[in-house]
């Protein structure tokens, strides 16, 4: 999605193809229950939950620095020390996000 597309406005006839969409879909599904199911079910619906964690930006480092770590140990493995160079300069980068939190 672009910058543009951000503020757009849908027209009526953009509503009414919308609208019209979600109807098909809805009538492919047998019953409500079916329907509630596959809307908890969607990406969407996941993304809106871990989203609505609102996870603090020192908990996010931490699982951050946690996921480099652990591709730091994998690329050491396979011996691409170049990606290992890059993901110790974002490790460096994390550290001083949590470095913040150690001195409150």
């Amino acid at each position: 999605m672009t910058d543009n597309n951000i503020n757009k406005s849908m027209t009526e006839k953009e509503l009414n193809a919308l609208a019209n969409k979600i109807v098909a879909k809805m009538m492919h599904l047998k019953t409500m229950e079916q329907w509630f199911e596959h809307v908890r079910d969607s990406d969407l619906a996941k993304d809106a939950d871990f989203f609505s964690l609102h996870i603090s930006e020192e908990y996010e480092a931490m699982g951050d620095l946690a996921k480099l770590i652990t591709l730091l140990n994998l690329y050491t493995e396979d011996e691409e020390y170049e990606k290992c160079v890059v993901i110790k300069r974002r490790i460096e980068t994390v550290n001083k996000i949590l470095d913040k939190y150690d001195e409150t």
